[in-house]
């Protein structure tokens, strides 16, 4: 049995395509990852130079209280900084 979602256009969409749209999101999200590693990664590298600290708490919660500001949903706030504190954890480790 086919297990179909009907959408606000009246289009059912089978899991099957929930899952490659998901595949396809999974590859632009990986994208946008490397890209800011890539950002964070140069961060680390002036902070070198210049003898800054790798982890400033101010920047940190600038980032969250940005994020949270421009979260559609369907995640809840706690949802999305659960996500984020990981995302700047790892970008931490990078700037070391």
């Amino acid at each position: 049995m086919a297990h179909a979602i009907r959408t606000k256009r009246g289009k059912g969409m089978e899991i099957a395509d929930w899952r490659e749209k998901i595949d396809e999101l999974d590859v632009q999200i990986v994208q946008l990852i490397s890209k800011r590693a890539e950002a964070a990664r140069a961060i680390g590298a002036l902070k070198k130079q210049t003898d800054m600290p790798v982890y400033e708490p101010k920047r940190e919660q600038a980032v969250f209280d940005r994020v949270k500001a421009a979260n559609p949903g369907p995640l809840d706030d706690a949802q999305l900084m659960h996500v984020y504190e990981r995302i700047i954890d790892v970008m931490r480790s990078i700037q070391k």
